[in-house]
Protein backbone atom coordinates (compact mmCIF):
# COMPACT_ATOMS: atom_id res chain seq x y z
CA UNK A 1 0.00 0.00 0.00
CA UNK A 2 1.32 3.62 -0.85
CA UNK A 3 2.39 5.58 2.32
CA UNK A 4 -0.70 8.12 2.51
CA UNK A 5 1.52 11.22 3.18
CA UNK A 6 2.98 10.59 -0.62
CA UNK A 7 -0.38 9.05 -2.17
CA UNK A 8 -2.52 12.08 -2.78
CA UNK A 9 -5.94 10.27 -2.33
CA UNK A 10 -7.05 13.58 -0.68
CA UNK A 11 -7.12 15.02 -4.61
CA UNK A 12 -9.08 14.04 -7.72
CA UNK A 13 -6.25 15.34 -9.93
CA UNK A 14 -2.92 13.35 -8.97
CA UNK A 15 0.36 13.85 -10.55
CA UNK A 16 3.87 11.74 -10.10
CA UNK A 17 6.26 10.17 -12.43
CA UNK A 18 7.29 6.70 -13.42
CA UNK A 19 6.03 3.39 -12.52
CA UNK A 20 7.03 4.27 -9.35
CA UNK A 21 5.28 7.26 -9.00
CA UNK A 22 1.88 5.27 -10.21
CA UNK A 23 2.54 2.79 -7.38
CA UNK A 24 2.92 5.59 -4.81
CA UNK A 25 0.03 7.47 -6.16
CA UNK A 26 -3.53 5.78 -4.17
CA UNK A 27 -5.58 3.97 -7.20
CA UNK A 28 -7.20 6.32 -9.65
CA UNK A 29 -9.97 5.72 -11.93
CA UNK A 30 -8.04 6.49 -14.59
CA UNK A 31 -4.30 7.29 -16.09
CA UNK A 32 -3.16 9.64 -18.13
CA UNK A 33 0.26 8.60 -19.61
CA UNK A 34 2.46 11.61 -20.73
CA UNK A 35 5.73 10.34 -22.82
CA UNK A 36 5.99 13.60 -25.16
CA UNK A 37 9.43 12.15 -26.49
CA UNK A 38 7.74 10.09 -28.05
CA UNK A 39 5.59 7.47 -26.88
CA UNK A 40 2.29 9.69 -26.67
CA UNK A 41 3.29 11.81 -29.18
CA UNK A 42 4.17 8.59 -31.59
CA UNK A 43 0.92 6.97 -30.54
CA UNK A 44 -1.25 9.38 -30.92
CA UNK A 45 -0.62 10.69 -34.05
CA UNK A 46 -0.83 6.39 -35.41
CA UNK A 47 -4.73 6.64 -33.84
CA UNK A 48 -4.94 9.76 -35.70
CA UNK A 49 -4.36 8.14 -38.92
CA UNK A 50 -7.18 5.53 -38.13
CA UNK A 51 -4.31 2.46 -36.59
CA UNK A 52 -4.64 0.87 -33.66
CA UNK A 53 -1.48 0.55 -32.22
CA UNK A 54 -0.74 -2.80 -29.78
CA UNK A 55 0.40 -2.32 -26.71
CA UNK A 56 4.06 -4.15 -26.18
CA UNK A 57 6.80 -2.60 -23.80
CA UNK A 58 9.28 -4.57 -25.62
CA UNK A 59 7.88 -3.35 -28.83
CA UNK A 60 8.27 0.03 -28.26
CA UNK A 61 12.18 1.02 -29.04
CA UNK A 62 11.02 4.59 -29.42
CA UNK A 63 10.24 4.47 -25.53
CA UNK A 64 10.37 1.32 -23.28
CA UNK A 65 9.39 3.29 -20.32
CA UNK A 66 6.28 5.34 -21.51
CA UNK A 67 5.02 1.80 -22.84
CA UNK A 68 5.81 0.06 -19.50
CA UNK A 69 4.27 2.54 -17.28
CA UNK A 70 1.35 2.31 -19.77
CA UNK A 71 0.98 -1.49 -19.45
CA UNK A 72 1.37 -0.76 -15.56
CA UNK A 73 -1.37 1.27 -15.59
CA UNK A 74 -3.26 -1.14 -17.23
CA UNK A 75 -2.53 -3.98 -14.17
CA UNK A 76 -3.82 -1.78 -12.05
CA UNK A 77 -7.22 -1.92 -13.44
CA UNK A 78 -7.67 2.15 -14.15
CA UNK A 79 -8.49 3.15 -17.90
CA UNK A 80 -5.86 4.47 -19.66
CA UNK A 81 -5.09 7.04 -21.62
CA UNK A 82 -2.04 8.70 -23.83
CA UNK A 83 -1.70 12.27 -23.21
CA UNK A 84 0.96 14.82 -24.89
CA UNK A 85 1.22 18.29 -25.66
CA UNK A 86 -0.42 18.07 -29.29
CA UNK A 87 -3.65 16.34 -27.36
CA UNK A 88 -4.08 18.16 -23.97
CA UNK A 89 -7.23 20.12 -24.52
CA UNK A 90 -8.57 16.63 -25.88
CA UNK A 91 -7.64 14.41 -23.25
CA UNK A 92 -9.40 17.11 -21.06
CA UNK A 93 -12.40 16.51 -22.38
CA UNK A 94 -12.20 12.82 -22.73
CA UNK A 95 -11.69 12.92 -18.38
CA UNK A 96 -14.65 14.76 -18.18
CA UNK A 97 -17.15 12.95 -20.71
CA UNK A 98 -15.19 9.45 -18.81
CA UNK A 99 -16.73 11.07 -15.59
CA UNK A 100 -19.98 12.07 -17.08
CA UNK A 101 -20.08 8.39 -17.89
CA UNK A 102 -19.68 7.14 -14.85
CA UNK A 103 -21.80 9.52 -12.83
CA UNK A 104 -19.46 10.20 -10.39
CA UNK A 105 -16.28 12.08 -9.38
CA UNK A 106 -13.82 10.49 -10.72
CA UNK A 107 -9.80 10.29 -9.89
CA UNK A 108 -7.40 10.62 -12.19
CA UNK A 109 -3.81 10.38 -11.93
CA UNK A 110 -1.47 12.06 -14.84
CA UNK A 111 2.16 10.04 -14.62
CA UNK A 112 4.63 11.57 -16.30
CA UNK A 113 6.97 9.00 -18.08
CA UNK A 114 10.18 10.41 -17.45
CA UNK A 115 13.11 9.08 -19.24
CA UNK A 116 15.18 5.83 -18.76
CA UNK A 117 19.45 6.52 -18.45
CA UNK A 118 19.64 2.96 -19.88
CA UNK A 119 18.25 1.00 -22.40
CA UNK A 120 17.13 -1.04 -19.56
CA UNK A 121 13.67 -0.81 -17.38
CA UNK A 122 15.46 -1.32 -14.06
CA UNK A 123 17.77 2.07 -15.03
CA UNK A 124 17.22 4.97 -13.40
CA UNK A 125 14.59 7.42 -14.16
CA UNK A 126 15.86 11.25 -15.06
CA UNK A 127 13.61 14.09 -15.07
CA UNK A 128 12.19 14.77 -18.96
CA UNK A 129 11.11 18.46 -18.98
CA UNK A 130 8.45 17.60 -22.20
CA UNK A 131 6.94 15.07 -19.73
CA UNK A 132 6.45 17.90 -16.89
CA UNK A 133 5.44 20.44 -19.38
CA UNK A 134 2.87 17.86 -20.98
CA UNK A 135 1.88 16.72 -17.67
CA UNK A 136 1.44 20.40 -16.75
CA UNK A 137 -0.87 21.10 -20.17
CA UNK A 138 -3.22 18.42 -19.20
CA UNK A 139 -4.06 19.72 -16.13
CA UNK A 140 -4.38 23.08 -17.08
CA UNK A 141 -6.97 21.69 -19.66
CA UNK A 142 -8.46 20.00 -16.71
CA UNK A 143 -9.08 23.32 -14.66
CA UNK A 144 -10.25 24.84 -17.91
CA UNK A 145 -13.33 22.42 -17.84
CA UNK A 146 -13.75 22.95 -14.03
CA UNK A 147 -11.46 19.92 -12.73
CA UNK A 148 -9.68 21.55 -10.66
CA UNK A 149 -9.15 19.37 -7.19
CA UNK A 150 -5.33 19.02 -7.91
CA UNK A 151 -2.83 17.90 -5.52
CA UNK A 152 0.35 20.50 -5.18
CA UNK A 153 2.41 18.19 -7.05
CA UNK A 154 -0.03 18.22 -9.89
CA UNK A 155 -0.62 21.89 -9.38
CA UNK A 156 3.46 22.87 -10.01
CA UNK A 157 3.35 21.25 -12.94
CA UNK A 158 0.66 23.32 -14.29
CA UNK A 159 2.05 26.47 -13.71
CA UNK A 160 5.17 25.19 -15.16
CA UNK A 161 3.58 24.89 -18.15
CA UNK A 162 1.22 27.97 -17.92
CA UNK A 163 4.61 30.17 -17.13
CA UNK A 164 6.32 28.88 -20.23
CA UNK A 165 3.73 27.71 -22.26
CA UNK A 166 5.29 30.50 -25.07
CA UNK A 167 8.75 28.79 -25.07
CA UNK A 168 7.67 25.33 -25.41
CA UNK A 169 9.03 25.11 -28.56
CA UNK A 170 12.58 26.28 -27.68
CA UNK A 171 12.29 23.89 -24.29
CA UNK A 172 11.49 20.80 -26.29
CA UNK A 173 14.18 21.30 -28.96
CA UNK A 174 17.32 22.86 -26.39
CA UNK A 175 16.29 20.15 -23.85
CA UNK A 176 18.52 16.91 -23.57
CA UNK A 177 15.47 14.53 -25.02
CA UNK A 178 15.44 17.40 -27.80
CA UNK A 179 18.92 17.18 -28.61
CA UNK A 180 19.17 13.85 -28.45
CA UNK A 181 16.28 13.49 -31.53
CA UNK A 182 18.02 16.38 -33.03
CA UNK A 183 21.11 14.65 -33.22
CA UNK A 184 19.65 11.90 -35.17
CA UNK A 185 17.96 13.99 -38.00
CA UNK A 186 15.15 14.36 -36.74
CA UNK A 187 14.03 18.13 -35.37
CA UNK A 188 10.63 17.94 -37.62
CA UNK A 189 9.59 15.36 -35.22
CA UNK A 190 10.48 17.04 -31.81
CA UNK A 191 8.39 20.29 -33.55
CA UNK A 192 5.91 18.10 -33.99
CA UNK A 193 5.78 16.89 -30.49
CA UNK A 194 5.45 20.55 -29.45
CA UNK A 195 2.44 21.69 -31.10
CA UNK A 196 0.34 22.05 -28.22
CA UNK A 197 -3.47 20.70 -28.99
CA UNK A 198 -2.75 20.19 -32.77
CA UNK A 199 -4.51 17.36 -32.33
CA UNK A 200 -8.22 16.31 -31.36
CA UNK A 201 -7.90 12.61 -30.98
CA UNK A 202 -6.81 10.24 -27.40
CA UNK A 203 -5.80 7.32 -27.63
CA UNK A 204 -7.13 4.80 -24.84
CA UNK A 205 -5.97 1.28 -24.39
CA UNK A 206 -8.84 -1.12 -24.54
CA UNK A 207 -7.80 -5.22 -25.36
CA UNK A 208 -3.81 -4.61 -25.36
CA UNK A 209 -4.20 -1.95 -27.90
CA UNK A 210 -4.26 1.76 -28.67
CA UNK A 211 -7.24 2.90 -30.03
CA UNK A 212 -9.80 6.18 -30.65
CA UNK A 213 -11.60 7.19 -27.46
Amino acid sequence: MPERAFDQHRYQVRHDWGIDGLRRLAPADVVVVVDVLRFSTTVTDAVARGETVPLDPSAHAVSINGAAVADAAAQSGAVVLLGCLRNAAAVARALLDLQHERGARTSIAVIAAGELAGRDTGAPLRFAVEDQLGAGAIVDALGDLGVDHTSPEAAVACESFRGLRGAVRHLLTASGSGQELLDRDTRDEVLNAAAVDAASVVPVLRDGAFVAY
